[in-house]
């Protein structure tokens, strides 16, 4: 199968290692000093969702709340929609949801309904531990899976590249202080699937032409990784650029609830489209290079 993209992927793959290692390094720093902007979800607090049936401020909404002496950590309003969201760092007695309710019942409309929703530290300490549990098992079952499919040489290549999107968003959420719950959970491993579905095309298209190329030199072998990841470029670019198009009209007229769901996946989705060519294959190449049957130089023929 011939291709058009006619481009040394191998060779440009160190410059997005400079690219990944710069950003996972001020990922650490920032995950190391500011930690993940935790939502009511994975941190003690309660979260209180308010319908109203006017348009409110939020400012009309933090005077409430100032003559009720509750410290808000945020309030999102969404626009048109009649909903409310604000958040509390602690968790809110039975005493404070009554007066809080009674205050916007008063104060900004009289249809005003709220719904509180709470979460002990206990259960958000458990929440984090599943959040962790689950990435961990995907991660574990894409090695088995792959390493049965493949070889383990595919099966460490594609957990790097996996790892490497996971922690790429993570960082770039950690860096930029956006507010991390269970929908980024969600998308992180949403993420996963659709970058081991990626991979493993390539991958497999190396498999194939491997079978019939002649792997002498680690040119001969060089040449086989770019050749596969030509021939699947364009349904590489196709299948993320359709998901990555929903996840920006997702993010731009989304609701509120999930805005993080989206960026996450829009994110994630340009992180592992060029893991899967740059990081994985390449990753792969360098494995396979080790071997000692693949020569550093083309043999000389004697005469």
């Amino acid at each position: 199968m011939r291709s058009k993209w006619n481009y040394d992927f191998v060779k440009a793959s160190k410059y997005f290692y400079i690219f990944s290692i710069v950003l996972t390094i001020a990922g650490i720093i920032s995950l190391s000093l500011f930690k993940l902007n935790y939502g009511v979800d994975f941190r003690s607090g309660s979260n209180v969702d308010v319908k109203v049936s006017k348009d409110v401020t939020k400012q009309d909404i933090e005077k409430v709340l100032a003559e009720t002496k509750l410290n808000q950590k945020d309030v999102q309003i969404t626009p048109g929609s009649g909903r409310v969201n604000i958040r509390f760092p602690e968790v809110l007695t039975s005493n404070q949801e009554s007066d809080l309710k009674a205050a916007l019942v008063k104060d900004i409309d009289k249809n005003a309904s709220a719904e509180v929703n709470t979460v002990d530290p206990e259960m958000a300490r458990e929440l984090q531990q599943n959040a962790i549990y689950a990435v961990l098992l995907a991660s574990l079952g894409i090695i088995v899976y792959v390493t049965i499919r493949f070889e383990w040489r595919f099966a460490v290549a594609a957990i790097v590249a996996l790892l490497h999107d996971a922690f790429l968003v993570i960082s770039i959420f950690s860096i930029l202080r956006l507010e991390v719950n269970l929908t980024f959970i969600i998308a992180v491993l949403t993420i996963v699937g659709y970058s081991i579905n990626d991979t493993v095309v390539i991958f497999d298209r190396v498999r194939e032409n491997m079978r019939f190329a002649k792997i002498k030199t680690h040119t001969d072998l060089h040449d086989v990784v770019n050749k596969s990841i030509s021939q699947t470029m364009t349904r590489s670019i196709n299948t993320v650029f359709t998901v990555f198009i929903a996840s920006v009209c997702l993010l731009i007229f989304g609701s509120e609830s999930i805005r993080m769901f989206s960026l996450a996946m829009v994110i994630g989705l340009l992180c592992g489209a060029y893991s899967s060519i740059f990081i994985a294959s390449p990753l792969w190449y360098g494995l396979k290079g080790l071997q000692k049957n693949v020569k550093s130089k083309p043999s000389k023929t004697t005469t």
